[in-house]
């Protein structure tokens, strides 16, 4: 499976951006997906995770903002990202792998990183 995340950007705090992971090679829809996310200078995080029947877990400090969700038929997985604060810049990855885990290395396949800047 290759992954092409996309989407980021520079944004205000408070604004919204649409994460996208687009896969090719096989189908998404198999998979786990997972969001994650490293900041300058410190270590990748956990931010997101599908699961095959769309279940959904979220990291607490985007619980309540942003939302996972997943097209099959687009072969897609998006994070639409609202009320973004400055301590949310990093460089989100996508993530796809058979088991549900927070745990990076946990996930088979990555996307290359999209950068995300929230600042005024």
């Amino acid at each position: 499976v290759q992954l092409q995340a996309s989407g980021g950007g520079l944004v205000q705090p408070g604004g919204s951006l649409r994460l996208s992971c687009a896969a090719s090679g096989r189908a998404l829809r198999s998979y786990i997906v997972g969001w994650f996310r490293q900041a300058p200078g410190k270590e990748r995080e956990y931010v997101s995770t599908i699961g095959v029947s769309g279940r959904t877990g979220y990291a607490d400090s985007v619980t309540g903002r942003f939302t996972i969700s997943r097209d099959n038929a687009k072969n897609t997985v998006y994070l639409h990202a609202n009320s973004l604060k400055p301590e949310d810049t990093a460089v989100y990855y996508c993530a796809a792998g058979p088991t549900l885990s927070t745990n990076a290395t946990s996930y088979w396949y990555w996307g290359q990183g999209t950068q995300v800047t929230v600042s005024s």
